[in-house]
């Protein structure tokens, strides 16, 4: 028999421009999942750094506003470093509760933002980020574009761990690379809280076969510093972020959720006998799949914009 075991999907507002109150919030509920027995908590996307939603950024068709530009540059300052100290400090929290955690981060490199999600082992070990290949409209303003190279899928000892990063889940390319790699936890952080969007996942899980842990935040107009824009109204109890947060069975059945408009820790039993179970009569990569007349060809590498200099370049030379 496989191995059964509860998972987790937090629902939560967040705090914009302060990764230290974020963090905080990310040991708060997930203390909570752990007295559920969580093994897997998933956090929603940009959980640490924020979700500007409602931003422009003083950006419009060939112009860019000074006061945009200072937006911009205390967003950068409240992004993370993957690794660094706070993924340093995520280990300690998932290692003190013996708790795997997929979290949605801001991640700062050099001058760049990524929309990124950070994976943390039940040890408190980085196992590795993945870096969303496609900011979706305006998000391009702040968000750099990750690569192949951050798409792989975790073996852990409750299972294959992998992360699609809100519309990156329309792209039936970058789901068919998670699975190829037979993935069984689809952690899917998002800023999408339609009714549509719950209908994607419920179609991922049956397409792929595999469980699927959808988190999003539920924020409100409070929620954001007073200087934000508000694009959706001056009301403080207006939601400017629904959630709709799910937990979803490997044939589309709904484990948990989805929940609206309020906070909430989803917790599910799953079962990863049911993997093999939901395979018997449609496997996508395998059995029910055509390689005869459909190929995907995926490029894993990493794409740096300048290659490194030979060894020994740039080296301070100290004579003796």
């Amino acid at each position: 028999m496989g191995e059964k075991l509860k998972v987790a999907v937090v629902q939560a507002p967040t705090v914009l421009y302060d990764p230290l109150e974020a963090m905080d919030r990310v040991e708060e509920w997930a203390r909570r999942a752990a007295g559920e027995g969580a093994r897997l908590v998933v956090f929603p996307e940009a959980f640490i750094g924020g979700y500007p939603k409602g931003s422009t950024f003083g950006a419009v068709i060939g112009e860019r506003s000074a006061g945009g530009r200072e937006e911009f540059r205390r967003y950068h300052a409240a992004a993370i470093e993957i690794p660094g100290p706070f993924t340093d400090r995520l280990g300690k929290i998932a290692s003190s509760l013996g708790q795997y955690l997929v979290i949605g981060v801001i991640e700062r490199d050099g001058g760049t933002l990524y929309c990124s999600v950070a994976y943390l082992s039940s040890s408190g070990a980085l196992l590795g980020k993945r870096r969303k290949l496609m900011p979706t409209a305006a998000e391009r303003l702040v968000w750099g574009f990750g690569d192949g190279s951050t798409m792989g899928v975790h073996q852990t000892e409750i299972g294959r761990i992998g992360a699609v990063i809100c519309w990156e889940n329309l792209m039936p390319a970058a789901r068919m690379a998670m699975y190829g790699q037979g993935i069984e936890i689809y952690c899917a952080p998002t800023a999408d809280g339609r009714e549509s969007h719950h209908a994607t996942m419920r179609h991922i899980a049956q397409e792929g076969r595999c469980f699927v842990l959808v988190a999003n935040q539920v924020m409100r107009v409070s929620d954001f510093p007073e200087e934000h824009p508000r694009a959706f109204g001056d009301a403080p109890d207006a939601v400017v972020s629904r959630g709709g947060s799910c937990i979803i069975g490997p044939l589309g059945e709904v484990l948990a959720g989805p929940v609206y408009d309020q906070e909430a820790l989803l917790v599910a039993e799953i079962d990863l006998d049911d993997l093999a179970r939901a395979k018997y009569d449609f496997d996508v990569v395998g059995h029910y799949a055509r390689p005869d007349i459909f190929h995907l060809e995926i490029d894993w590498s990493k794409k740096p914009p300048i290659t490194p200099p030979p060894v020994g370049v740039g080296r301070l030379l100290v004579e003796e």
